[in-house]
């Protein structure tokens, strides 16, 4: 099995978002950006927001549930952003950024029911097909973790055009599991909480613009526990010397545990952030 890791990291946040989010400002008419966006994360779609919107003079405002990541919130305050920090939950902070958008007139840039954002996250799967190519390979899967799906579904865009025969897998986490068990049961099940340190897919619900899509493309889909993320996330740093957070390194963390299904085929994942706090790193690196 021949394996070809996208690096998306790009301090200080990760281009994979900051993809999803130039493309979501971009496609807003020029009024509607001066008014300014909202936005909720659990820190990495915050982070690109926050840089493209100060690269395209938007006004930003990020809501992020109470306890979050302490490194990520900084750095969204200081890219300039807005922090809001209310709720229990991912989910909670979806309903503060809708409240917020109708209080103030903000347009809101949901992380994945956006057309634009999905539209964003297919660039990396179309710039990894071309690079492999360059190199002399044919992308055979992708292993992408899902959060809401915006990755697998801008993968599964790109290679139904240019390589039918490849296939998409999914990981989640198995304390963060609604997407994959509502995948499982064919239709939408909502969890009352996601407690992974792989904050970036600690999601507890399906999302409409991308559940029918993962439903039908989808060629399988796992879950790993937590001891296997963090397994993962050590094993990038040993052998490519990178660092990957939770949701980064989930990608690998699923490969692990298709190996046997892949065997043979050139396999792409995304290292797709790195933005792990110093107190989960450490436990990452020494008690799981």
């Amino acid at each position: 099995m021949r394996v070809l890791v996208k690096h998306e990291n790009h301090q200080p946040t990760n281009s994979f978002k900051v993809r999803n989010a130039l493309s979501a400002l971009s496609a807003l008419p020029p009024d509607r950006r001066r008014a300014g966006v909202v936005a909720a994360t659990r820190g990495n779609h915050g982070l690109g927001l926050a840089y493209a919107g100060r690269l395209l003079e938007t006004p930003v405002t990020i809501c992020v549930p109470v306890g979050n990541n302490p490194e990520k919130n900084r750095a969204i305050r200081d890219l300039g952003a807005q922090l809001v920090e209310e709720g229990g939950s991912y989910d909670d902070s979806v309903a503060v950024m809708e409240h917020i958008a109708r209080q103030r007139g903000l347009t809101p840039i949901h992380s994945t029911n956006n057309a634009a954002v999905i539209a964003g996250a297919a660039t990396i799967t179309l710039e990894a097909f071309r690079q492999a190519a360059d190199m002399g390979h044919s992308i055979d899967a992708v292993v992408v973790a899902v959060g809401g799906g915006s990755q697998a579904v801008g993968a599964m865009t790109v290679l139904r055009r240019l390589h039918p025969a490849a296939r998409v897998f999914g990981v989640q986490a198995e304390r963060a599991s609604a997407i994959y068990e509502s995948w499982r049961a064919g239709r939408p099940v909502i969890h009352p909480a996601a407690d992974t340190f792989a904050d970036g897919i600690a999601t507890r619900c399906p999302y409409e613009l991308t559940f029918d899509a993962l439903r039908e493309g989808l060629a399988g889909f796992v879950l790993v526990s937590e001891a296997e993320l963090a397994a993962a996330v050590r094993l990038m740093i040993r052998t490519t010397h990178n660092l990957a957070e939770g949701a980064g390194a989930a990608g690998l963390a699923g490969l692990l545990k298709l190996a046997d299904d892949l065997r043979g085929a050139t396999v792409l994942i995304v290292l797709s952030g790195s933005n792990i706090d110093q107190h989960t790193l450490r436990r990452v690196m020494c008690e799981y």
